[in-house]
């Protein structure tokens, strides 16, 4: 059993999963086979506050706005628990979408290492967390004021009730690499939220 590997969405809590190989890429591309380009977020929400600075309640390297009724809290656990870790990234916050109606959090996870690549350190989060997985798709976009790579996939693994939606974008600050996650109980959950992950990562800047 892999130590650290978080899945969430299952409704109740936390499952520590066993590793599975990644999917296949496509020759000569950066799209697993199967996956598709993340879709455009064309609806928007309203603004409810900051996360990230000093009185936010998350002390984080960088600032970024979350949608209306979204609650962030820090995330505080021994790291010898395992469960606030995924790769080379330690989760240490959380924005609640329960008192804006939806179930589903977006997550923030940093790493420490100042070299390390964004992708790559995409790549092994989601091989972590999401050991099952279809559609998988990595493409170039922004962060806010940061160059940051994003991936799109089908988490199926078979304690789900179905295949759910996930998404996750990955943007390199000198402290180390920066991972949001977004995480929904189920997909139309994630479809939900999508207007509150990209108002939060449109509005990434540094603290």
């Amino acid at each position: 059993m892999a130590p650290a590997a978080l899945l969430i969405g299952l409704g109740t809590g936390c499952s520590l999963l066993e590793t599975e190989p990644e999917p296949a890429k496509e020759a000569g591309s950066d799209k697993v086979a199967g996956g598709a380009k993340p879709a455009e977020i064309e609806e928007t929400v309203a603004k409810g506050g900051t996360v990230g600075g000093k009185a936010s309640p998350c002390a984080l390297p960088v600032t970024f706005d979350i949608a209306k009724d979204w609650k962030a809290e820090a995330v505080s656990m021994p790291p010898e628990i395992g469960l606030n870790t995924a790769a080379n990234v330690s989760l240490v916050c959380e924005i609640d979408a329960k008192p804006a109606g939806s179930i589903g959090f977006l997550r923030v996870w940093t790493g420490d290492q100042e070299t390390e690549d964004p992708r790559r350190a995409l790549q092994l989060f989601i091989t972590d967390s999401a050991k099952s997985r279809e559609a998988e798709e990595y493409s170039e976009t922004r962060a806010g004021e940061y160059e940051a790579v994003e991936v799109s996939y089908l988490n199926t693994h078979d304690l789900l009730d179905e295949p759910k939606k996930e998404r996750a974008f990955a943007f390199a600050m000198p402290q180390g690499v920066v991972i949001m996650q977004l995480d929904g109980m189920d997909s139309a959950e994630h479809d939900a939220m999508l207007p509150a992950y990209g108002l939060a990562k449109e509005s990434v800047r540094a603290s």
